[in-house]
């Protein structure tokens, strides 16, 4: 599986697209324009990149990363992404997304949101309580004191699998929190958002959230 397809080229997409270049995989990036307007960050990137649109970019790969504003799911090939996993970035910022009543009223969570878009592709939480600029910068050896812990969660074990080994490419420890009806642990507003913390730390900051 060394095609990566990334739907979304802002700060996560970014920053992803190099750390898996630099761990030997090739990407295919995609932004809401058109390709051409990547062409300096696949340059950058070097020759295991390229620029595509959304639907070549989750055709191209193997498996496909989602790392755009909630309201742009809706626009997200599903018949490219069939039987794929899609690693699933996403936060409910109601300030940039608009009020969404089921998120508001907190009867589902943005991963069971794409995962209906997607409906024959295994949606998993990743990447989506850490800074950008940290997930280059903060990975470490396993086994080191205080590394560093990231939380996933699927509706799939194999779904869990795949970002518990991706996880560990970039020096992560890995918490799952279970399916996607509890990823709202792991979400905005909640103790385990974009802070540092062990796997220890981070298990009971997933204890500690409420709804």
């Amino acid at each position: 599986m060394s095609t990566v397809g990334i739907i979304g080229a802002g700060n996560i997409g970014s920053t992803l697209a190099r750390g898996l270049v630099d761990r030997g995989y090739d990407v295919v990036i995609s932004n809401s324009r058109e390709p051409e307007t990547l062409q300096h960050l696949v340059a950058e990137l070097g020759p295991r990149a390229r620029a595509a649109t959304a639907a070549d970019a989750a055709a191209a790969g193997d498996w496909v990363i989602v790392t755009v504003p909630l309201g742009a799911i809706y626009a997200i090939p599903a018949a490219p992404l069939a039987g794929k996993i899609v690693v699933d970035t996403n936060n409910y910022y109601w300030e940039r997304d608009g009020h969404i009543a089921e998120l508001d009223e907190k009867t589902t969570t943005t991963s069971e949101m794409l995962q209906r878009r997607l409906p024959d592709s295994t949606v998993v939480k990743g990447f989506n309580h850490i800074m950008s600029s940290q997930i280059l910068t903060d990975g470490a050896a396993p086994g080191t004191p205080g590394r560093r812990a990231l939380a996933t969660a699927s509706d799939s074990a194999a779904g869990v699998d795949f970002v518990t080994r991706l996880y560990e490419a970039f020096g992560f420890d890995t918490v799952n929190v279970g399916p996607l009806s509890e990823s709202w642990r792991v979400e905005r507003d909640q103790p385990a958002y974009v802070v540092r913390q062990t796997a220890t730390e981070l298990q009971e900051n997933l204890a500690r959230a409420q709804r």
